[in-house]
């Protein structure tokens, strides 16, 4: 529980103090507001059961390989309308914009992480369009490529996930997703289109070196 009488801070002035700017490993065209040990995420989070993990704060392996993968393959979104599930830092969306996507939006659960979207493009001086939502039980949006960096790492999640992203398919959207196959990525379901290496973060991960595979889902191109 969030503790009484404590106001929680506004996010985008407690990501600017506290989250310091750096380059991405495996990554260097971009730089991102990243936590570090004395961050203090949990004055930002709030500590109830419904709040959500700062997962934002940090960049994960399936999130890192889709933008090595689209900034050294521009033409897969120049011109195109991009949308980024489960955006986290803004980081795919990030580079999309910078390898020429014609609209970016980055959707995500978290209010926190959507203002820290926000300043990450500004950072990187690219344009994008961040919402705060859960559109997964939705209809396909509309957007031409979909990005999904790094969302089965829990299975009933990765249930609604895949569901929506053969609906997204099914409607004439090209699905791209990064993983570095954690638990409950549908192998079965995908095939891999690419292989980095790319720091990891997320998932208990340290920020070594992990190999993550850049994948479509089959009949997906």
């Amino acid at each position: 529980m969030k503790r009484p009488g404590i106001r929680q801070p506004d996010p985008v002035a407690f990501i600017k103090a506290n989250l310091p700017i750096s380059p991405v490993p495996s990554i260097h065209e971009i730089r991102l507001h990243t936590a570090g040990p004395a961050s203090g995420l949990w004055r930002l989070g709030g500590r109830r059961e419904a709040d959500p993990p700062p997962y934002w704060a940090y960049p994960w392996a399936g999130g890192a390989v889709l933008a090595r993968h689209l900034l050294d393959q521009p033409e897969i979104v120049a011109g195109r309308r991009v949308l980024d599930l489960g955006a986290g830092s803004g980081l795919v969306a990030i580079a999309a914009a910078k390898a020429g996507a014609v609209a970016v939006t980055a959707v995500d659960i978290d209010a926190n992480a959507i203002a820290a979207i926000g300043l990450n493009a500004t950072i990187n001086g690219v344009n994008i369009v961040a919402v705060a939502a859960d559109i997964i039980g939705d209809s396909p949006p509309e957007t031409d490529l979909l990005v999904v960096g790094d969302l089965f790492y829990d299975p009933a999640l990765a249930l609604r996930v895949m569901a929506f992203l053969r609906r997204c398919q099914a409607s004439g959207i090209e699905v791209l997703i990064g993983d570095p196959e954690r638990a409950y990525l549908p192998q079965d379901e995908l095939r891999r289109i690419a292989t980095h290496a790319v720091a990891d973060f997320g998932g208990g991960g340290g920020g070594e070196a992990v190999p993550a595979g850049v994948f479509s889902l089959f009949g997906n191109g």
